[in-house]
């Protein structure tokens, strides 16, 4: 057995305790995710101009969790027929610090006859805000914010605007509601399986080099977003358990049982923001059929090869057997 292999073999045999209790975390779900679900969208949509003929591009907005509004694309090709039937729609959330950028990033989607909603992350790159309350000092960054009160954290806010995001989705024109995929990496791949195990709208998932896996170990060794969070402890060790206890309920090494549809996750080996450790110990405790993309030379990225895999795999999940 080559190293190669044998590294393989530890990843696949990582399963670490979770760290909560799964009735707990699903009571907490299930009364948050009551709370919010006749909670109206007040959704409002444009439509917006593009250089490009055979896209047709509308700016939305709807309220995230605290009545933020959170802005997004719907995409689709221009003049669809009126007797067309419903089409496949990728959700998509950015990584940390990004937005949704222009409606043409999402063409490939087009050429395979689906629909996109693309989503900001509160308070990041992109036009959206946030209105969540600064009650107290922050690393810079976003997701301290809140780190000791979970109803008003960052963390409860972007999950739940995730969430609504699949619900805004849904309600789309021409959008197939029983076919909504959601698609992304890094902070987009966490958010990507957050939705999918939370909101019962979600078909299948594609989540590349994702955050928010096995959030504990993430703070002691990541680079990138948990090392705020680092960085936040070491200022306050007194509330290490506190956090650590808060980190718990957003973190996919506890949730990964939730999930119930397709789901396909990438992990580069030599990633030191998402590293192997955290990406594998949530995607072993998943139940559901799965598959996972192995890059034992790439670091945080999502190369071309990658991304025509998750293409592939929708392409499965939404058109049967259809090869190419």
């Amino acid at each position: 057995m080559n190293t190669i292999e044998l590294r393989k073999k530890e990843l696949g045999n990582l399963y670490p305790e979770p760290t909560i209790n799964e009735q707990v975390l699903n009571r907490f779900w299930e009364e948050a995710l009551k709370a919010y679900g006749d909670k109206p969208l007040h959704m409002v949509s444009q439509p917006d101009a593009t250089p490009y003929p055979y896209m047709e591009v509308s700016k939305v907005t709807y309220h995230g969790y605290d009545d933020t509004p959170i802005h997004a694309w719907y995409i689709t090709r221009a003049k669809p027929s009126s007797d067309e039937k419903p089409r496949p729609c990728i959700v998509t959330f950015p990584g940390y610090s990004g937005d949704r950028g222009l409606p043409e990033r999402y063409a490939h989607w087009l050429m395979l006859g689906y629909t996109v909603f693309a989503v900001d992350v509160r308070g990041q790159g992109g036009e959206t805000g946030n209105l969540l309350p600064l009650d107290s000092g922050v690393v810079k960054g976003w997701v301290t914010q809140g780190i000791t009160d979970i109803r008003r954290s960052y963390y409860m806010a972007v999950v739940m605007d995730a969430v609504r995001a699949v619900d805004a989705a849904s309600q789309q024109p021409g959008v197939d509601p029983k076919k909504i995929a959601v698609v992304g990496g890094s902070q987009g791949g966490g958010l990507s399986l957050l939705a999918g195990a939370l909101n019962p709208k979600v078909a299948a998932i594609v989540a590349d080099i994702p955050n928010m896996c096995r959030m504990d170990y993430g703070i002691l060794h990541s680079v990138s977003s948990l090392n705020e969070i680092a960085q936040y402890i070491k200022r306050h060790p007194e509330q290490l358990d506190q956090i650590l206890e808060h980190l718990s309920y957003f973190d996919m090494l506890n949730l990964a049982p939730r999930i119930q549809v397709p789901v396909m996750v990438s992990v580069g080996w030599k990633d030191m923001v998402c590293m192997p450790e955290t990406i594998y110990a949530a995607y072993n405790r998943m139940k559901a059929a799965k598959e996972i993309r192995d890059y034992p030379f790439s670091g945080h990225e999502v190369n071309e090869y990658q991304k025509r895999e998750g293409v592939l795999f929708l392409e499965r999940i939404f058109n049967g057997n259809r090869t190419w």
